[in-house]
């Protein structure tokens, strides 16, 4: 009969055990990437009492402690305004560093944001690891590290190399007239990224020919004449150009830039493959459409985290470039890790070694910017597991009161 009372014992503590679990569940029911944890009882061994004509009698021993197991299904993807949040679809996990130990850790959890000095860090603090860029390059072949982000970072400019205009040149035009000349302007970038205006003027000389003259302003010259280049157009009766030819672009020199920036090479092309880009229709003359291929510097603006875990800096002259990539890990057995705190967990003896890599290779799952994986945890579950194991601790308390009760009575005989 004494056995009764550590049977119900041990009903009791497991199912408390299994309220705690529940509870955790609850409340991490708005927590980023959590995983909800399920409760498995197993029965103690039994004890044998003996053999009987109807074979081996026993009775069992009770419960043993519960076993949490970890349910690591996909948790729904939400939208946010964070720049730098992450939400995996499928399987992996972020790779992070233990702030205190230095220790590799491992996190669904995406809600990033970005240290003093640069580093990608966890909600809590900890370093996210994957791959920083050099020289405008990624290199996910190099091993992981801690992630940092220019936070000043300037994009260099580009002098202008090319330029071109889509233009029509009026074929009615009287050699002479005010409508016979027409002038369009295009915007030229320098080595150091300062801007200057040239300008192409076009005169009619004759049926189906006209003259060009390419000029810069005066006060952008150190010295010299404005005079860029000139030269003649030809076109045929259909408004064609046919000269200069497909393939022999205008060479513009600028040399001796009064902001002290190198002498410019700049080539004009005429055509687009072998379609020219000036016509001669009886319209009035006028632009379509200019193109260059300089570039302003310009400051960083904003740093973005883009799909499969690139992060990628925004310019004000309107140049995107990726500047780290997040990694991940592939875990085989994922349910023997166990939590750390922080939406963290660690890794044991018994689990298999991670394969990291970049998002969506390996049989990683891939990665959402701007986005986060929400809690796995269902309301309408817990609260049914809660309401049983209420009953079930109920029961097993029943059973410590009818023992005592028996117990009671026994002693009671002796009186």
């Amino acid at each position: 009969m004494f056995g009764a009372f550590s049977t119900a014992l041990s009903a009791l503590q497991a199912n408390s055990t299994a309220i705690d679990v529940v509870g955790n569940n609850l409340a991490n029911l708005n927590t980023t990437g959590y995983k909800s944890e399920d409760v498995q009882f197993s029965d103690l061994m039994s004890q044998q009492l003996g053999a009987s004509s109807s074979g081996t009698s026993s009775v069992g021993l009770g419960v043993g402690p519960i076993q949490t197991v970890t349910q690591f299904t996909q948790g729904s993807i939400q939208q946010t305004d964070g720049p730098l949040d992450a939400a995996i679809s499928g399987n992996g996990f972020f790779i992070v560093q233990n702030a205190s130990t230095g220790q590799q850790l491992y996190t669904r959890a995406g809600n990033f944001q970005l240290g003093s000095n640069g580093e990608l860090l966890t909600a809590s603090g900890d370093p996210v690891q994957g791959w920083t860029a050099t020289n405008g390059t990624v290199n996910i072949a190099n091993p992981v590290g801690v992630i940092t982000l220019p936070i000043n970072g300037v994009s260099p400019a580009t002098a202008t190399a090319n330029v071109s205009i889509n233009a029509n040149l009026n074929a009615s035009a009287v050699v002479g007239a005010s409508n016979a000349t027409f002038s369009a302007p295009v915007q030229v970038v320098d080595s150091q990224g300062g801007t200057h205006l040239l300008t192409f003027t076009f005169s009619k000389t004759g049926t189906n020919a006209w003259s060009y003259t390419v000029t810069i302003p005066q006060a952008d010259l150190k010295s010299g004449s404005n005079s860029i280049a000139t030269g003649t157009l030809s076109f045929d009766q259909n408004g064609n150009l046919t000269s200069p030819a497909a393939g022999s672009p205008v060479a513009l020199k600028i040399t001796g830039l009064a902001d002290g920036a190198a002498d410019l090479n700049v080539n004009w092309n005429l055509y687009n493959g072998t379609t020219g880009d000036l016509t001669q229709f009886a319209q009035s003359s006028g632009v379509s459409a200019t193109q260059q291929d300089g570039i302003q510097a310009g400051q960083i603006n904003k740093v973005a985290m883009g799909n499969n875990g690139a992060i990628m800096a925004t310019y004000s002259n309107g140049q995107t470039a990726t500047v780290a990539q997040v990694a991940m890990a592939a875990i085989q057995n994922p349910d023997t890790m166990v939590s750390v705190g922080n939406n963290n967990l660690e890794a044991t003896t018994a689990t298999a070694a991670p394969a990291i890599g970049a998002a969506g290779t390996g049989g990683r799952g891939t990665i959402s910017g701007g986005a986060l994986e929400g809690s796995t945890v269902d309301v309408a579950t817990q609260f049914t597991q809660l309401m049983t194991l209420q009953r079930s601790y109920e029961a097993a308390s029943k059973v410590v009161t009818t023992t005592d009760q028996m117990l009671q009575d026994l002693i009671n005989l002796k009186q």
